[in-house]
């Protein structure tokens, strides 16, 4: 999963005429009394409102290389990841399957229903969902689609492509980790570039299974139990992920959801920018750690601007 410099400039290329180069902006709101610079990459702003669509539009092209004639495709999802694989597979004109669990973010269902999937409902958690969309998958003969996978990789790491080119010389990068592929991404990106910032990934605490497992240097299953980052609602960590993650990461910081429903008040008050829990959580770890980081030059991903009402309300009366 190392992909080359070359090879990444040809993914670029491949999903530029969908896909705008996404802004990373300096917000002088969000940097008052802060000495550094700091830079928002606002994955929010592509068509599904996250990062994850760069690379469903790979997988989805690799995929029909290989299959001309895929019958469809499943993936569960809290949202973001079934929104990319729903555009790909109807930009391919290709069946999409999704699997939520209970109780899901009623928006990004909706979202995803708009982009042609058929939404199933199964379990409490993503874990659970996961594992009926195996079972739904060999049943069925739809083709399941990981939520982590070297082609999801390629993809996603073209933002880190773009942010490396928009700010050089950055010093640390914050990147939520929900189950990996945007930290592997931009973990791919500084490698082919032979850049050097730290970076350092964000989980919620309500959902601690990727810091626990960075902490203890192996692979720890925690139960999830955020309610307002559900984009980052991950209990068992993918082993290609942590191994990445173990290698690459500066250090991995936890959140809470009290702090990311702050964080989502605060972008939006600076800059107008609508994110959901999962994508404040990289401007929430900034800014338990500003004070450390003065003069440093620092970057914040803004991946998911999909918040469900109920928790945007919980946000504004923070």
């Amino acid at each position: 999963m190392n992909p080359t410099l070359e090879e990444l400039r040809q993914t670029e290329a491949f999903i530029r005429p969908v896909i705008p180069e996404t802004p990373a902006y300096r917000w002088p709101l969000l940097e008052a009394d802060f000495t550094g610079e700091l830079w928002l990459k606002h994955e929010n702003h592509t068509p599904v409102g996250a990062f994850k669509i760069r690379g469903g539009l790979v997988y989805l092209d690799e995929l029909r290389r290989q299959h001309p004639k895929l019958p469809g495709v499943i993936a569960a999802s809290t949202g973001n990841h079934g929104q990319s694989i729903a555009y790909a597979a109807r930009k391919h004109g290709v069946r999409a399957v999704i699997v939520v669990p209970h109780g899901n973010n009623p928006e990004k269902n909706r979202a995803m229903r708009s982009l042609g999937a058929e939404l199933m409902e199964h379990g409490r958690e993503f874990q659970e969902a996961l594992e009926f969309s195996w079972e739904v998958a060999a049943r069925e003969g739809l083709h399941p689609v990981p939520s982590f996978h070297p082609w999801l990789v390629r993809g996603v790491a073209t933002y880190g492509l773009e942010l490396f080119r928009q700010v050089p010389d950055l010093d640390v990068v914050f990147v939520p980790i929900g189950l990996g592929s945007g930290f592997c991404g931009l973990a791919a990106a500084r490698e082919a570039l032979g850049v050097g910032a730290k970076l350092i990934g964000v989980v919620s605490s309500h959902a601690p299974a990727y810091a626990r497992s960075f902490r203890q240097r192996r692979l720890l299953t925690q139960s999830s139990a955020t309610v307002v980052a559900e984009g980052v609602a991950c209990s068992t960590p993918h082993p290609e992920a942590l191994e990445w993650i173990l290698q690459h990461a500066h250090d991995v910081i936890e959140v809470s959801d009290e702090e990311s429903l702050a964080a989502m008040r605060e972008l939006l008050e600076a800059t107008h920018n609508l994110a959901e829990g999962a994508g404040a959580l990289a401007y929430a770890a900034f800014h338990k750690q500003r004070a450390a980081l003065a003069e440093a030059k620092v970057a914040c991903v803004m991946s998911g601007g999909n918040v469900s009402l109920g928790v945007l309300a919980r946000a504004l009366a923070c």
